[in-house]
């Protein structure tokens, strides 16, 4: 059986914590599907061919780590692409309890389907993509956040 995991997320942009996550985890899986997932509730800042070309940008050469969109609940594209396990970055003590609770409904819904935390190295911990949206917005500089091929493709950087 492949060892498939799905890193879901918006990844609105994709940060370094978000590659930091990623890097660390290729060696422990034989595939990686970041998943960026469509939620009608949210209005990106992104499209999510954007964030997909991003990824597959990142990742080029790396046959291990591949993007997609989906919709609806993670643990139905897990079964969807074969994933049994769930890959999430946790970054303090509130990133826990809050995924700790996703954990368990998904364990709830499929006990077949894992769900694997990896802490952020400790100078990621800041980067969000929500504060690296206002940096943007605002014109700040978001370099220090973002992997090389993101800021080089905003049209206004600082």
């Amino acid at each position: 059986m492949q060892r498939i995991c799905l890193f879901p997320g918006t990844f609105d942009p994709i940060t370094l914590g978000h590659v930091d996550i990623i890097n660390r985890a290729i060696p422990l899986f034989d595939k990686i599907v970041v998943g960026v997932g469509l939620n009608s509730a949210k209005s990106p800042m992104f499209s999510a061919d954007q964030r997909i070309e991003w990824i597959r940008d990142i990742y080029r050469g790396n046959t291990k780590v591949e993007a997609a969109a989906y919709e609806g609940l993670t643990i139905d594209y897990c079964k969807q692409i074969g994933a049994h396990f769930i890959l999430r970055g946790i970054r303090y003590v509130s990133d826990f309890e809050y995924e700790k609770t996703i954990a368990d409904a998904n364990r709830t819904l499929d006990n077949s389907i894992e769900t694997i935390f990896l802490t952020g190295e400790p100078k990621y911990t800041s980067v969000a993509s929500t504060i690296v949206r206002d940096i943007i917005r605002n014109g700040g500089n978001a370099s220090p956040f973002l992997p090389d091929v993101v800021f080089q493709s905003l049209p206004h950087k600082s």
